[in-house]
């Protein structure tokens, strides 16, 4: 779903590590959540990065036959940390830049394991939603149990005053990539607030 209601999730960004995390559970999760994508004819945005759970999410995507947009950084490209498979890959000149078109690509936005880069994409992402710059829906798949202190520290939050139930539930979660993306396709925000435009961001 896009800003409109009722328009259907079409591509999805992904945001994930650069790292494959400790335990091989990671990058299969992202590989099949890849693969799950291409099979179901959504489109992929990803952070272009050909390592890591980037490059397992690229390449299960490759592998059904998708075709992936990636969004990098100059610097990093320069770095060779590119995906060498990637045909459509928009270099951009900043993080900040990257965040923007990334954003403006997708219907829909999935945080897999990461560290701090992918807790800040999400954080950035529901608090877009919160505010009412877009009604699109934030899943995040939590696999072996990876965000359990994340959703402890929402649930914190909201009994101590500082999130509202409501904007908590804005956050789609599982330990299913196919669920998740089933709950993604039938999401609708109840966020009626707007706050801010897309262009005050």
């Amino acid at each position: 779903m896009s800003d409109d209601l009722g328009v259907p999730v079409q591509r999805i960004c992904v945001f994930c590590g650069a790292n494959p995390g400790v335990r091989p559970s990671y990058a299969q999760a992202a590989a099949d959540l890849g693969r799950s994508l291409a099979r179901r004819r959504l489109g992929l945005v990803f952070g272009g990065g050909g390592v890591g759970l980037m490059g397992a999410i690229a390449d299960g995507f490759l592998e059904e036959g998708g075709q992936p947009i990636g969004v990098i950084p100059f610097a990093l490209v320069a770095r060779e940390l590119a995906h060498p498979r990637v045909a459509d890959m928009r270099v951009v000149h900043s993080m900040h830049e990257r965040k923007a078109l990334m954003a403006s690509l997708a219907d829909g936005f999935v945080a897999l394991p990461g560290g701090l880069g992918t807790l800040e994409e999400l954080a950035e992402v529901l608090t877009w939603s919160q505010l009412g710059v877009h009604k699109k829906p934030c899943g995040l798949l939590n696999v072996e149990g990876y965000f359990d202190p994340l959703l402890e520290f929402f649930q914190h939050a909201e009994g101590e005053g500082f999130l509202q139930s409501r904007h908590r539930r804005l956050l789609l979660v599982e330990s299913s990539g196919e669920r998740l993306l089933d709950a993604m396709q039938t999401f609708r925000s109840e966020s009626t607030d707007v706050w801010l435009s897309p262009s005050e961001t």
